[in-house]
């Protein structure tokens, strides 16, 4: 048994930019912050999940259905920021941020995230997905990522990372997932450094990390990540679910 107390927080935003209200749209008999919820629950892995959110309508879905979630104070920017709110007076030493909008949490994926920090010079972990479909990964709504030996990851950009110089050379491009986990002093100080010059160019908060000089350990996984941003998205998941 881990001495470690580990948590998962789902930061969970009512009004969302591209498919408002979307964490309440229902798959099956349940909503999908909730499924997303008692997906994560199942997994065993966590001594709590607790859901962040800023809208009394998701609050209630979660608490009336025995579950636990905390309101946000104040505004935030980040899913981040509003965990960092929420967990500064915790005592926890691991928190794994799920996302509200992928349902279908995989249990794989957390395990080795969780697994990650069994060594303690790990602050921050993260998940990539292997691809070899260059006109994807050319998709710029999609962040790459670049690692070392150790599997640190090395950067992220929405560009395709490395720029194949010499084609004809086989090498496997990672596609990053947006599960994270940290410890709670790290994420605590990542709220507290100012927004980092590659961040606003590549829009991509985790690089904050990185210019801070904090290692972030990716971990490797077949899990592609199946968000609902759009109805459309809603709609697969559906069939999945039928399945």
């Amino acid at each position: 048994m881990h001495t470690n107390k580990i948590i998962a927080c789902i930061p969970a935003r009512y009004a969302a930019t591209r498919f408002p209200a979307k964490l309440m749209q229902l798959l099956g008999e349940k909503t999908v912050i909730r499924t997303t919820y008692e997906n994560t629950v199942a997994t065993g892995l966590f001594d709590e999940v607790i859901v962040i959110t800023d809208s009394d309508i998701i609050f209630q879905e979660i608490t009336t259905h025995g579950g636990r979630a905390i309101m946000s104070k104040k505004e935030h920017e980040s899913g981040s920021d509003r965990i960092a709110e929420a967990v500064q007076e915790m005592n926890v030493d691991v928190v794994v941020n799920v996302q509200g909008d992928e349902p279908f949490v995989n249990k794989d994926v957390l395990e080795k995230l969780v697994a990650a920090f069994q060594d303690p010079s790990v602050k921050v972990a993260s998940v990539m997905h292997p691809s070899a479909d260059a006109e994807y990964l050319s998709n710029p709504n999609f962040a790459k990522v670049v690692v070392d030996k150790d599997s640190n990851a090395l950067y992220f950009s929405r560009a395709l990372i490395p720029y194949d110089r010499q084609s004809g050379l086989p090498f496997t491009y990672y596609k990053h997932i947006g599960i994270y986990a940290f410890r709670k002093e790290t994420l605590l100080e990542f709220t507290q450094w100012p927004i980092g010059k590659l961040e606003q160019v590549e829009k991509l908060e985790q690089l904050r990390y990185l210019e801070n000089g904090v290692k972030i350990r990716m971990v490797s996984t077949e899990y592609t990540g199946i968000g609902i941003d759009t109805p459309a998205e809603l709609e697969k998941a559906r069939e999945l679910l039928g399945k």
